[in-house]
């Protein structure tokens, strides 16, 4: 296992268009299968109105909600990828052009209408990389 820096984390993230978004509802915790696309270093998902994501509205003052965001690609016979989880603030984006260029470029993996969108700050950026362990040289007897 080798640990990633953030740059080639969010570079991973960006290779790939769907992950989990942990968030507390009801004061427990909750995860959601979203798309994403990874812009200026920021995580936009795509959300409904009557979702459970729709719900994160951070109080006055505070930059958004603390959520963490987690993509990965790791093969399912070798076991072999990488996986990242990002921490941060997430606050709705309510720029009417914003959503609608988001809704244009991510295209959402349910049959359900998205009426908007969400921008994940990175705050914290994890992640790991499972590699194959080096061959080993078995030493040869003479004999």
């Amino acid at each position: 296992m080798r640990v990633l820096d953030r740059a080639e984390a969010l570079r991973l993230v960006a290779t790939v268009s769907l992950g989990r978004i942990v968030f507390t509802q009801h004061a427990l915790p909750a995860v959601r299968p979203v798309n994403h696309l990874v812009e200026g270093g920021d995580i936009i998902v795509r959300i409904h109105d009557d979702g459970a994501l729709a719900s994160l509205v951070a109080p006055a003052g505070v930059p958004g909600l603390v959520v963490a965001y987690e993509a990965d690609a790791i093969d399912h016979d070798t076991h072999l990828g990488w996986s990242v989880v990002v921490t941060g603030y997430a606050h709705r984006l309510t720029d009417a052009g914003e959503v609608a260029r988001y809704a244009a470029l991510l295209r959402p993996w349910v049959d359900h209408p998205m009426t908007g969108a969400l921008r994940i700050r990175p705050d914290l950026v994890t992640g790991f990389r499972l590699e194959a362990a080096p061959a080993r040289l078995v030493p040869t007897v003479p004999g």
